[in-house]
């Protein structure tokens, strides 16, 4: 189990223990076939026990997986003949955001999605999946262009937040994302987003509104990381574990509080376990939404967003 997380500890040295006994076997002949038998027994029951009772903390920690599936992961797999755009024609291209044109069966979309290194060097590429308002730019022009020619619109989630840094904040992040929130209500073809990881703060929303918002099971989607809220709540970093308690960020909280539409479940034991089977869970939603989304006119579409998130939240007349 490569890069095994500390609630899985005990998890994995049960199986380094089984796989030591098969060793030993192999290599002495002798027979601890009833052993490594119990232990493979045992090592399934704690597997549900882990798997089956994950508590929030446990959740972000999954959905930070240094292996968890990122955006260029899923077009890769469920998409076609993807022609990436790059650039947002003010500044730069940045490429903590990807995206571009694809197919689904056969049938043309725009993909658009923040894109995590699978390394160091490819972290420090990405900015570690946080964008620069140049970033969002591209996503807009991207969808502009989607809105423009009909496609329907489709958007991985996957960053703790906007990067917050100087030149970032000098070149208009704010303003970036609130174009964002306010273009994305407007468009008349469908939009289904789906948060693959972290769905942190504004970073986040800023492609994230649709007509449909998904949740892998072990991601989260949150105003703002567990860690930054602990820190203003309580002064402490550290008691990241406590907000993620109390802020209601996993998918079955948030679809308990109407902020999205639907869970879609992961492979047992995280989404990083069996990619294949993963894209093909995420796809079935995909296709499924999308045609019920089809079914709507542009002007539908539009009234359908617009409902969807008026109804998040309890709203009291003084």
């Amino acid at each position: 189990m490569a890069g095994e997380l500390s609630f899985e500890k005990p998890l994995v040295e049960l199986q380094d223990k089984i796989k030591e006994l098969r060793r030993f076997t192999e290599e002495k002949g002798i027979d601890f076939s009833d052993e490594i038998q119990r232990l493979e027994q045992k090592s399934k029951e704690l597997a549900a026990q882990i798997y089956g009772n994950l508590t929030p903390w446990q959740r972000v920690q999954l959905a930070r997986h240094p292996e968890r599936p990122t955006t260029l992961d899923y077009i890769q797999l469920l998409f076609t003949d993807f022609i990436e755009v790059h650039g947002d024609r003010l500044f730069g291209d940045d490429h903590s955001i990807v995206g571009g044109i694809a197919k689904l069966d056969g049938h043309p979309v725009t993909v658009i999605g923040h894109q995590k290194g699978k390394d160091t060097k490819d972290n420090i590429k990405r900015n570690f999946g946080m964008a620069h308002p140049e970033g969002y730019r591209k996503a807009l022009r991207i969808m502009q262009q989607a809105d423009k020619f009909g496609r329907p619109i489709i958007c991985f989630i996957n960053t703790s937040g906007a990067y917050p840094g100087k030149a970032a904040e000098e070149r208009g992040q704010s303003e970036a994302i609130a174009r964002n929130l306010r273009e994305m209500a407007t468009f008349r073809v469908p939009i289904i987003c789906i948060v693959i990881g972290e769905g942190g703060s504004g970073g986040a929303l800023a492609i994230s509104v649709g007509n449909r918002i998904y949740m892998l099971e072990n991601s989260y989607y949150s105003v703002i990381a567990p860690e930054s809220a602990a820190a203003i709540l309580w002064r402490d970093s550290s008691l990241g574990m406590r907000a993620a308690e109390t802020m209601k960020i996993t998918a079955p909280d948030l679809l308990e509080l109407g902020v999205i539409d639907g869970i879609i479940d992961e492979p047992f034991g995280g989404a990083h376990r069996d990619l294949i089977a993963q894209a093909g869970m995420v796809k079935a939603v995909i296709t499924e939404q999308l045609e019920q989304l089809g079914r709507l006119t542009p002007d539908e579409l539009i009234q359908d967003r617009y409902d969807k998130f008026k109804q998040i939240g309890e709203f009291a007349s003084l």
